[in-house]
């Protein structure tokens, strides 16, 4: 499919509009899930395990269901015959492709409500007890009485593929859960005949999404029906109503899940947890409204991780610094359970090779369980990890041909005429792995000026730094499968008011849909955007959908709705026709009105039309009674499109204290055509900053016991306002091929490259032959260590 015009003459798309969300939320007027206020309802705390790996010997609840105000506890046993497992089924399908290609091992993992006998991680839930306030709840927590017998510990994953390593999950024989490999050519044969080769281990360290609004589910319950209505803060209403359906075994035409204002999801709320069906099933069996709302210590250690990997890799070139081979064997640790399957070890396995041309490739991921907490996809997906790895080792090799990191980048970027590139690999949706579009080269120029490289290098030579500071520059590309399907949905209707009222399976997080949404409709159509009303994250507004993930919002619910416009258009137009006495094709839509071309006041508003369409207003018209004006569209892409950027930055080194100062970072983006600027920028600074905080301060770091140690945010350090740096954000447009409106995925793009960008950075700083960065964060205390490990290496 080629990028067709989509617009309707507003000039919409491309503009930078004022976010419409913002006045609601700037007066305080959102409504989140705290916010609801349902009369009467109870609420749920959980008792959670201790330990990492345990025996449960027993369990007594009876003291706190004793306590006055206590309304129910359970525990696995109380609801076991009730209830199926949590399984999500949408997270572990293989296209059949990729089945009988590749052969990937997946193992499937029913995860139990409660714990069944065996504790796996601190933080599990135990036991469940609803009581008439949350106050009540906790303290009968501290009624509950669990006996343990502690088994061993396995938080490192390599350590859990070891052949002696006991089986977390009970009835395995072993911890490895995934396994997925990819081929091209004969790395043997390259390695062989390379004139540079390097070969490094490097790793990825655990942290957490930390949205400012922690998980959290309400429910009511119908009386007449027994159908539940769930509020949850979720990026996948769709998906959280089959999954709560499926789990209660109930009628999915029973359950109605609405997301509210969200404050944050990057990926942590993508995935459905335990509580998500704990608090429905509450709710159906005592037949009251119930609520549940994480507090922060439970969100750090009781919703999903990411990030945690090991590659050994090993990267060959020619004498002229073509990439001639790439090897990389990656581990991940999966936590405790593997509920989304491929997703981040494919994304790992198809993103390591980035934007470079790479003749042979033998790439292998693996996922190990442990007894850690669950790690699923995070803004980026297992990409920053493959990128950290990749990036690293090109600045390696770079360094041992002698020659600049960026001149090796350029040498093996793929080229803008050779697009669409083919890199041999299948990617996870079945289709082989093909960059649509883009202009790598572009994207390296223009970081390259923007860190002005030659100027740092020469105050590197000259000494023109403070005393005691030492500088460096890094940088790093990667390129991005976004707009993942299978489909979205959108649907388009005029009202006889003359409002549009457009509605989407997709769910904001604070993308900014209620404007860029109503921009694409708007465009289309040809009318005001103050007209355009959005209704999404809501089973009950629209059948169908997938949800927020994977970089695909505007991607697929976008161009459904952008279809759907467009039809809806079609339909205005044939009614206006009729009215006007003039053939479609010589009418045009301006700011709502329908009008001859060539007689622009002769026109007729869409609400007119549209209230000649309603039923029992206007008999006898030629529509029929009950006709309404009215499209909905699933978009279904043929594959993923391909965003891509560079980054680079500009630190300085504090010798004594081993604080890293970011000078000045620039950011260099492809997203297609950009539907508004400023929304775009804002996602992608969002990003940058959250890759900063990898890199610099968060580490959800666990003791050898299992033991989680960032529990608050004493210990665990995210970065505030406070600590962005300058910086300087451009972008390119190299339009998508594979959608009607021309746009790739953004919204994970700014987190992907950071981690690479400051690790290499600081290496140039700290001298790379003396200095090797491996992994992060890099804390001061960190960096001290490496200055004085350089330190003895020269001594």
């Amino acid at each position: 499919m080629s990028a067709a015009p989509a617009t309707g003459g507003t000039g919409l798309i491309g503009t930078s509009v004022l976010r419409k969300e913002d006045d609601a939320l700037l007066r305080g007027r959102g409504r989140f899930l705290a916010d609801l206020r349902l009369p009467g309802a109870l609420e749920i705390a959980f008792v959670r395990s201790p330990h990492a790996h345990a025996e449960i010997t027993r369990i007594d609840c009876a003291a706190a269901r004793a306590l006055p105000g206590v309304v129910a506890v359970y525990s696995w046993d109380d609801i076991r015959d009730t209830v199926s497992a949590l399984f999500l089924e949408a997270e572990m399908r293989i296209p059949d492709q990729v089945r009988e290609a590749i052969k990937p091992l997946s193992r499937l993992q029913p995860v139990p409500l409660l714990a069944d006998g065996r504790v796996t991680c601190v933080g599990q839930a135990v036991v469940m007890v609803v009581a008439e306030d949350r106050y009540l709840a906790e303290d009968a927590v501290e009624l509950v009485e669990v006996g343990y017998a502690p088994l061993p510990a396995l938080v490192d994953p390599l350590d859990a593929l070891a052949p002696d390593a006991p089986a977390v999950v009970p009835g395995t024989e072993d911890n490895l859960a995934i396994s997925v490999e990819g081929r091209v050519g004969d790395v043997d044969a390259a390695l062989a005949e390379a004139a540079f080769v390097v070969t490094e281990r490097y790793r990825s360290h655990r942290y957490v999404a930390s949205p400012m609004e922690t998980r959290g589910v309400a429910v009511t319950l119908d009386p007449r029906d027994r159908s539940l209505t769930v509020f949850a803060s979720t990026q996948t209403p769709h998906r959280l109503r089959e999954v709560i359906a499926g789990t209660l075994r109930v009628d999915p035409d029973h359950v109605r899940v609405t997301a509210p204002d969200i404050g944050g999801g990057f990926g942590q709320k993508g995935v459905q947890y335990v509580e998500d069906v704990l608090v429905p099933y509450a709710a159906h069996r005592l037949g009251r409204a119930v609520r549940w709302i994480e507090d922060r210590t439970e969100n750090l250690t009781s919703s999903s991780h990411a990030r945690e990997q090991v590659h050994d890799i090993t990267l060959a070139a020619d004498a002229d610094g073509r990439l001639l081979a790439l090897r990389d064997d990656a581990v991940l640790n999966l936590g405790n359970a593997n509920l989304t399957g491929l997703v981040v070890p494919y994304n790992t396995l198809t993103h390591v090779i980035g934007p470079y041309v790479i003749p042979a490739l033998d790439l292998r991921v693996r996922g190990a369980v442990t007894t850690t907490m669950m790690a699923t996809p995070y803004r980026g997906a297992g990409r920053p990890e493959a990128v950290f790895a990749m990036e690293r080792a090109m600045d390696r090799l770079a360094r041992k041909m002698g020659i600049e990191p960026h001149e090796l980048r350029a040498r093996n970027l793929v080229r803008p005429e050779n697009m669409p590139h083919r890199t041999g690999l299948m990617y996870r949706d079945g289709t082989t792995q093909t960059y649509d579009s883009g202009n790598f080269p572009e994207l390296l120029r223009r970081v390259v000026g923007h860190l002005k490289i030659d100027e740092i290098r020469e105050r590197q030579r000259t000494g023109d730094v403070a005393p005691g500071k030492r500088l460096g520059v890094g940088l790093a590309l990667y390129i991005e499968g976004t707009g993942l399907g299978p489909f979205e949905s959108g649907s388009v209707t005029v009202l006889p008011t003359g409002r549009i009222r457009v509605a989407t399976g997709a769910s904001s997080q604070g993308q900014a849909h209620q404007t860029v949404f109503a921009q694409v409709a708007a465009d289309a159509l040809g009318v005001p955007i103050d007209r355009i009303d959005l209704r999404e994250g809501d089973t009950g507004v629209i059948g169908h959908g997938v949800g927020t993930i994977a970089s695909r919002s505007m991607v697929t619910a976008g161009n459904a709705i952008h279809l759907a416009a467009l039809a809806v258009r079609e339909q205005v137009l044939a009614d206006a026709s009729g009215l006007l006495g003039t053939a479609p094709e010589d009418l045009e839509i301006v700011d709502g009105i329908v009008r001859p071309v060539d007689e622009p006041e002769a026109g007729i508003d869409v609400a007119v039309l549209a209230a000649r369409r309603a039923p029992l207003l206007v008999p006898g018209t030629s529509t029929g009674p009950g006709a309404v004006i009215s499209e909905t569209t699933f978009f279904k892409p043929p594959t993923v499109t391909v965003a891509s950027a560079a980054h680079g930055a500009i630190v300085e080194v504090d010798e004594r204290t081993g604080k890293t100062e970011i000078l000045s970072y620039a950011i260099v983006h492809d997203c297609g055509r950009v539907v508004n600027p400023m929304v775009a920028d804002g996602q992608v600074t969002g990003g940058v900053m959250q890759g900063i905080g990898g890199a610099l301060y968060e580490e959800m770091e666990y003791g050898p016991d299992g033991q989680p140690r960032s529990v608050t945010y004493m210990d665990y350090l995210v970065p505030t306002a406070a600590e962005a740096p300058p910086y300087v954000l451009d972008h390119i447009e190299t339009r998508s091929t594979l959608n009607p409106l021309g746009v790739k995925g953004l919204g994970e793009g700014g987190a992907i490259a950071p981690p690479a960008v400051i690790a290499n950075a600081v290496e140039d700083a700290l001298g790379p032959d003396h200095v090797h960065i491996t992994r992060g964060p890099l804390t001061p205390s960190r960096v001290k260590d490496l200055l004085r490990a350089a330190s003895s290496a020269r001594h």
